[in-house]
């Protein structure tokens, strides 16, 4: 199936121009909750509009969407703004919108109908229930402690402290309001208080290798890799107000960290310095954990999953070969741009939306946690070793914009979300 812009024609205007523009208008509020970048969900509502038989221009930031529409006349235009609240990642619910949106174009959905479908994929229940989350956060707690070259201590309590912060999470986006806005801070005091706990008794543990470990699943570092590459392709405005939104979260969760192991710290006057970390146990053994928790943490579809697994082992791979190199962050751009050429052979292939698969792999080379485990080490007086890792993180952003850019230059990307 090609592009959306070349899919049917309407020469003759059978769509009505207010239920367009009424459906555009939903359309975009819907999907900018599940998480597409700016540059995607203006793309593409531009794609699906010129298959309306319409013309239109779009711009999307974190909190508001501003439409504009035409029929043949640019100087005659109806402008709508909307406000709109910044959901997380929900690949399921974003398919099944690029699904829609495909029956709208072929002319096997209404626009009427397609209105209200809209409102029932919202009201979905999410592919994932709360113990299939749950276990998405071990696996992922658990494959990164082991590729941070935890022992065997490290990478069970890092996956049993997983645990309580779903738990932290689900309360919080249950009860919303303040308890939302304490998240970031809460699950991280939390998992550094019980950490400094158990570093009295268990002194073999690494607390950083935990802390980190237990919190990666809501560690904002894709936001802050996606901020990066929307101001690299010129959406400041909202790519500003997103790495401004991931750094103050980055920093929320620091401070929850380090007061929580200072609280311990305080009170004990023993040893609490972390042990020598060990030797890798195996990668290959806990990549599959940590794959599989990406796909669960994003609501992937199961019939997508084999995709998604396969796009973040391809990542991998490109990440490792890059390094054999010994080249500084080459390493990073293979992984990016391999990731993305994938993504959008995937997309092109199976007509599905391009982040499915390339939200998960990006997510396997995160900054967040570079910038986490620079501050730190910061808090733990070693300055200047601390501010070098935190810069890091902006450094592996630009190299991951730069590894998207190439390779949406190689394999020109689908209008897709």
């Amino acid at each position: 199936m090609n592009d959306l812009s070349t899919m049917t024609e309407h020469d003759e205007r059978t769509v009505k121009y207010s239920v367009a523009r009424r459906f555009i208008i939903k359309l975009g509020i819907i999907a900018h909750g599940y998480g597409p970048s700016a540059a995607r969900l203006e793309g593409y509502l531009s794609q699906v509009t010129e298959a309306l038989g319409y013309h239109g221009v779009f711009r999307s930031t974190r909190s508001e969407i501003i439409y504009a529409f035409w029929k043949d006349d640019e100087n005659d235009q109806i402008m709508h703004m909307a406000h709109v609240e910044k959901g997380g990642f929900n690949m399921a619910k974003l398919a099944r919108v690029g699904e829609l949106v495909e029956g709208v174009v072929d002319g096997g959905i209404s626009l009427d109908d397609a209105y209200s479908l809209l409102d029932e994929i919202e009201a979905l229940p999410n592919p994932w229930g709360p113990l299939g989350k749950a276990i998405g956060f071990v696996f992922v707690g658990v494959g990164f402690s082991g590729l941070m070259s935890g022992n065997i201590l490290d990478i069970i309590l890092s996956g049993l402290l997983s645990i309580l912060v779903y738990i932290n999470v689900h309360i919080a986006y249950k009860y919303e309001g303040r308890m939302l806005e304490l998240l970031p801070f809460s699950s991280a005091y939390a998992v550094g208080f019980l950490t400094a706990i158990l570093k009295i008794y268990l002194p073999e543990i690494n607390m950083l290798v935990i802390v980190i470990s237990a919190i990666i699943s809501i560690i904002p570092g894709f936001t802050v890799s996606a901020s990066i590459v929307e101001i690299v392709s010129n959406h400041v405005v909202s790519g500003s107000a997103n790495l401004i939104s991931g750094l103050i979260y980055l920093l929320k969760q620091f401070f929850g960290a380090w007061f929580g192991l200072a609280t311990i710290n305080i009170l004990w006057s023993g040893d609490m310095v972390d042990a020598v970390q060990t030797e890798n146990i195996g990668d290959w053994l806990f990549l599959p954990l940590l794959f599989i928790g990406l796909g669960i943490a994003y609501q992937s579809l199961i019939r997508d999953f084999p995709w998604v697994i396969l796009c973040c082992l391809v990542s991998y791979l490109g990440v490792m070969f890059g390094n054999e190199f010994e080249m500084t962050y080459l390493g990073t751009l293979m992984g990016a741009i391999v990731a993305t050429i994938y993504a959008n052979l995937w997309a092109r292939k199976f007509n599905r939306p391009t982040s499915i698969v390339l939200v998960p792999a990006i997510t396997v080379m995160v900054s967040g946690s570079v910038g986490f485990r620079g501050l730190l080490i910061v808090a733990g007086g070693e300055s200047d070793k601390g501010f070098d890792q935190f810069l890091q993180m902006f450094v592996v952003a630009l190299v991951i914009a730069a590894g998207l850019l190439i390779a949406n230059t190689i394999i020109r990307p689908k209008a897709t979300l």
